[in-house]
């Protein structure tokens, strides 16, 4: 990942729950989703899970919510420091870490039986290479047989139609309005999105612009990868099976040992 994603995520910390229209339900929402899916496909609980896009806590809270050992880590130093402010706040024992995931060496535990790649983090990851290094990355930090998990947005419709403008989102709460809305600029498979939140409080009104650049992975392209990367059993649910607001990717880390016995 290239610094300009780093700064998109320092620059939009502080502010990225204006995203949410609540967010705080949201972390329930995703969690209720992500949670059993998990621990469904590894028939036990509580799981070692790893989230290495943490981003402000939104996936890693909901998740130790439900009483599973959370280690989360981000590119973003600035996102790392909210979502550990966070969890300290509703009282959650989560380890945070400043990491690239295409290289997760620096945390100093591995053998999780999960790692999640939530908020279409991937197709930060411009090329085929970069990819392929936090496949790489993730499997060493993977027990064997555990699963990754990620969630990313439909590119394969996306690129059919190429769209310029998402939202605007307008909410409204305790007398006080926010505007959320994007602009994407399409170059070849990559698009810039440019992200505007506007809110008012009192009678002032508070604009801010942020900017970054996405990949459009497609299913297949990543499912090529993790296979190319000794994942097995790689099953994508779409919105309308899950109710989840992007497409989810589940795959399952090789278990070489199991093989070697038999």
């Amino acid at each position: 990942m290239s610094t300009d994603t780093a700064g998109f995520y320092d620059d939009l910390a502080e502010h990225y729950h204006l995203i949410f229209k609540d967010w705080g339900r949201s972390i329930e929402r995703q969690a209720g989703v992500l949670g059993p899916l998990l621990e469904n496909k590894l028939a036990r609980s509580p799981l070692k899970i790893l989230d290495c896009a943490c981003g402000i806590g939104t996936q890693a809270i909901g998740i130790a919510q439900r009483g599973h050992t959370v280690v989360a880590s981000d590119l973003s130093k600035a996102a790392v420091r909210r979502a550990a402010r966070e969890a300290h706040k509703l009282g959650f024992d989560i380890k945070f870490h400043v990491a690239d995931m295409r290289d997760l060496s620096a945390l100093p535990t591995s053998d999780f039986d999960a790692v999640l790649v939530g908020d279409n983090a991937l197709p930060h990851l411009l090329s085929d290479e970069d990819l392929s290094q936090a496949l790489e990355s993730i499997s060493i930090r993977l027990k064997p047989g555990g699963v990754l998990l990620a969630t990313i947005r439909d590119y394969d419709s996306l690129l059919s139609t190429r769209p310029s403008f998402q939202g605007p989102t307008f909410y409204s709460e305790n007398e006080t309005r926010r505007i959320v809305h994007q602009v994407w600029d399409w170059d070849g498979n990559q698009y810039d999105v440019h992200l505007y939140l506007t809110w008012n409080s009192a009678s002032l009104w508070t604009s801010k612009h942020y900017a970054s650049r996405y990949r459009a992975i497609t299913r297949a392209e990543l499912t090529q990868g993790l296979e190319s990367h000794g994942f097995k059993e790689i099953e994508w649910l779409m919105p309308e099976a899950t109710t989840f607001y992007q497409p989810i990717v589940l795959a399952r880390k090789e278990d070489n040992s199991a093989v070697e016995s038999t």
